[in-house]
């Protein structure tokens, strides 16, 4: 009966996805991964709310903050500093974003403008706030003739481009600089701007005897990974839904053949029931093996609100089994004892032979604020994240959190050497799961799967509804 229900609505949901369809402009923007992958931002498909910059650029209506876009994309770093000093010295610059870091980064910045003026100064303000609020902020800040918040540093892509890019509430400015060292110009370049791109990866208690060899085994009877909650972290549905696209699909295909026929008998059933939804919801050849994945994952994931507190919980001794997909980076905060190491702790595909998905990967996106206050200052601001080694340092500490510009990726591997960031002073290899790969591995050996905001907000209304009835089934039967 369950089944039944399931499919009436799953139809009701592709009629009305068909419809809304008809209704739109089907301009949605894609992520570009940054350079450094097989394919560099600069050659990414998609277009920011159905647009090019080149034809944001063409077109005769243009807000202020689109003008001065427009100019600060064809000026240096410097010219911008000396705009930006000009603009807020003795202001107080206000910024939002889902990460702290941005609090971190603006007394760099304005050192940065003090070498230029040693008289310059600028208060500032960084906001990070919860829960999914920052879509909400951001558009109560748009209904003002000039907003509070100069930019800010936002993930999630689905959500920027339906409430933030389509509605005009965001835009993109591409720094000269970022746009030379990916091999592009503001004018050709199609997409948002990322600072960066994160990882969330699978890892497992090793002090039992648990075997986490392929990506299936974490979905597999008894298995309960830790993850945060989907309706506390969006980029999490997001990862969902990418796992229905045909490469990633593909993937979960070839770690299911590579499971012995014991597991495999085990999956079948449940590959076999979803086929017609995956047939139903317009999904390739292989989708089916994707939404039998999701399926398990969302009936038995054991929810969390944060990463933090999941990695705190497998790198105990207690942990013994227990497995979790988590914020790459979260390891740098563990602390030594007797009851906690990061030895205890694997990551999945560092493993010889370890088949499929080894994790997923999102960015943070920069914007200017349609009415921002100092849009100058933000240009700049914005350009020194993004160009600089120093300006990423806030991010770039971190293993995990990789850079869109090649140059400052480079130099952030130089200056930190997460490649051996499990190493001692002695030169031993004291924590080998710190020993970041980079994201050169991770988006191809380490099988990455990459948020796609333009194939997410494609998915959002049919797979996301799909993915719906399902949680609430499973809280049901809780």
């Amino acid at each position: 009966m369950k089944k039944n229900v399931l499919s009436l609505v799953l139809a009701c949901v592709i009629t009305a996805g068909s419809l809304v369809g008809c209704g739109g402009s089907g301009s949605t923007q894609a992520t570009t991964a940054p350079a450094g992958a097989q394919e560099t931002q600069a050659e990414g498909g998609g277009e920011t709310g159905g647009e090019s910059q080149k034809a944001q650029a063409d077109s005769a209506d243009l807000s202020e903050t689109d003008k001065i876009i427009q100019e600060a994309q064809g000026m240096t770093m410097e010219e911008l500093a000396k705009k930006a000093i000009e603009e807020s010295n003795g202001k107080t610059f206000y910024g939002v974003g889902n990460s702290s870091r941005g609090k971190s980064a603006l007394p760099l910045f304005i050192e940065y403008l003090q070498s230029i003026d040693p008289s310059y100064t600028m208060e500032y303000e960084w906001q990070q706030p919860k829960n999914n609020k920052i879509f909400e902020q951001l558009s109560a800040d748009s209904l003002k003739p000039q907003g509070t918040f100069a930019m800010t540093l936002i993930q999630d892509g689905n959500q920027i481009e339906s409430k933030m890019v389509q509605t005009g509430i965001l835009k993109t400015f591409i720094p000269k600089e970022w746009a030379e060292a990916n091999g592009t110009t503001a004018e050709e370049y199609e997409g948002y701007l990322p600072l960066q791109t994160l990882n969330k990866v699978f890892m497992f208690n090793n002090t039992g005897s648990a075997v986490y060899m392929n990506c299936w085994d974490f979905i597999e009877e008894g298995s309960h990974p830790l993850f945060m909650d989907i309706d506390s972290e969006i980029v999490g549905k997001n990862f969902l839904y990418m796992l229905t696209e045909d490469q990633y699909a593909g993937w979960l295909k070839e770690a299911y053949d590579a499971l012995d026929a014991d597991k495999q008998a085990y999956f079948a059933p449940v590959i076999e029931e979803v086929s017609a939804d995956a047939e139903d919801l317009g999904l390739g050849e292989n989708g089916k093996y994707a939404l039998a994945w999701i399926k398990l994952w969302v009936e038995n994931y054991n929810a969390q609100t944060d990463d933090g507190p999941i990695c705190n919980t497998l790198v105990t001794s207690s942990a013994t089994d227990q497995s979790g997909l988590l914020v790459y980076s979260k390891l740098r905060s563990v602390e030594e004892s007797a009851d906690v190491s990061k030895n205890n702790i694997t990551v999945a595909a560092y493993q010889d032979g370890y088949e499929g998905i080894g994790g997923y990967g999102y960015c943070h996106y920069l914007f200017l604020t349609d009415n921002s206050p100092l849009p100058w200052t933000a240009c700049a601001f914005i350009s020194y994240m993004t160009c600089t080694e120093e300006g990423f340092s806030a991010w770039g500490k971190d293993m995990g959190g990789y850079s869109s510009n090649p140059e400052v990726m480079e130099a952030t591997e130089a200056t930190y050497q997460h490649s051996r960031g499990g190493y001692n002073e002695a030169g031993e290899n004291e924590f080998d799961c710190e020993n970041d790969r980079g994201y050169d591995w991770w988006t191809t050996e380490g099988k990455l799967v990459l948020e796609d905001p333009e194939y997410c907000a494609d998915v959002s209304f049919t797979v996301g509804s799909w993915i719906e009835m399902l949680t609430k089934y499973a809280d049901s039967a809780q």
